[in-house]
């Protein structure tokens, strides 16, 4: 009887962590906690001229994963305010959702809750002050450091920079004069390890809740990194978070370099930029920006799964305008191990934390 207890538990918590629920469960004693976190996306939507579409709702939206479709918990589009939407009924959705004093109250005392999503984005600059940067390393610092200061939409900036090894010349901060000061002080170097680097970076970005993007300025190929770019563009797409690349035309004067960095961005829901010169290099900053303000926002719970590898995100559009407007997104992620820990239980029954 024990045995088959002890397998029943453990069926019980497989189907939790897969339906990602969030729970803790008492047996003997002990406290099992088992965390499943939201999957984020970010998502702009243009229309055949590259414009941006606004106004859409969460009904206007279909998300699948391997073909399974799921559930939106939350929805955001741009700098607006993050709605929830697990807790009303579907023929609800479609109509905008303000959280409640009690949901933002209860939000902001939780670490995973609804004000971690709140509208913005924590921005990581990466710049490459390898030996490539000789040339155009003035024309450079100005563009990023306008970019730092027209982030309006952003909550908080870092600001890195990178030769052979990674200097966090910055660290995130709401402090927009700090970043610039960070900027103004890098000076041209040492090889190029961007791979490197870039993974440190996301890294780094991962411990922070709510949306996240990286915007990387490179002037070369990589030629000192022990890490593939395929490891960094995975960790990228499971963390949920967009790399943007602006590089100057000598990274384009590599075929391989060229191809890396449009494959990187377009993964993970990014974009790519070729500068010729420092007003294209301006114009691909404002563009990010620009990107920034208007991305649509989701998050949901995946449904019950058994695949632990790979996992393919399919997001499109229904109803009116829908074959005529491009969706770019992330294309999927590998689910991070399901987080399991034990403690002393205490003297109340089985509790099921809220989502």
């Amino acid at each position: 009887m024990g045995k088959r207890y002890v397998l029943g538990f453990a069926l019980f918590l497989a189907f939790l962590c897969g339906s990602g629920t969030r729970v803790t469960a008492q047996q003997d004693g002990t406290r099992f906690r088992v965390v499943v976190d939201l999957v984020q996306l970010n998502v702009a939507v243009t229309d055949g001229k590259g414009n941006y579409v606004t106004g859409l709702r969460p009904s206007d939206f279909v998300i699948s994963e391997d073909g399974i479709t799921e559930k939106l918990a939350t929805f955001e589009e741009g700098n607006g305010p993050t709605k929830r939407l697990l807790d009303i009924a579907p023929e609800e959705a479609s109509q905008p959702v303000q959280p409640s004093a009690a949901q933002a109250s209860s939000a902001q005392e939780s670490p995973g809750g609804l004000a971690s999503m709140i509208a913005g984005a924590n921005v990581f600059i990466l710049f490459d002050t390898s030996n490539y940067m000789y040339r155009g390393f003035v024309f450079a610092q100005d563009a990023i450091a306008d970019f730092v200061r027209s982030l309006e939409s952003a909550d908080k900036v870092a600001f890195y920079s990178y030769s052979r090894d990674l200097s966090r010349s910055a660290l995130l901060t709401p402090d927009r004069s700090q970043v610039v000061r960070g900027v103004r002080t890098t000076v041209a170097g040492d090889d190029a390890a961007l791979y490197n680097s870039l993974l440190l970076t996301l890294k780094d970005a991962t411990q922070y809740t709510g949306r996240k993007v990286v915007v990387v300025f490179s002037n070369g190929p990589d030629n000192a990194s022990m890490v593939p770019p395929e490891d960094v563009a995975e960790l990228a797409q499971s963390a949920g978070i967009p790399i943007y690349m602006i590089s100057t035309r000598e990274a384009k004067l590599e075929p391989v370099s060229t191809v890396v960095f449009e494959r990187m961005s377009a993964a993970t829901g990014g974009k790519a930029y070729f500068a010729n010169s420092w007003r294209d290099e301006k114009r691909a900053f404002a563009s990010i920006r620009d990107d920034l303000a208007h991305l649509y926002s989701f998050s949901y719970y995946p449904e019950p799964n058994p695949n632990r590898g790979w996992r393919a995100i399919n997001v499109r559009l229904v109803g009116e305008g829908a074959k005529k407007y491009h969706v770019r997104t992330r294309n999927g992620y590998r689910p991070q191990p399901n987080r399991f820990s034990t403690e002393p239980a205490p003297s109340t029954v089985s509790e099921v934390l809220p989502n």
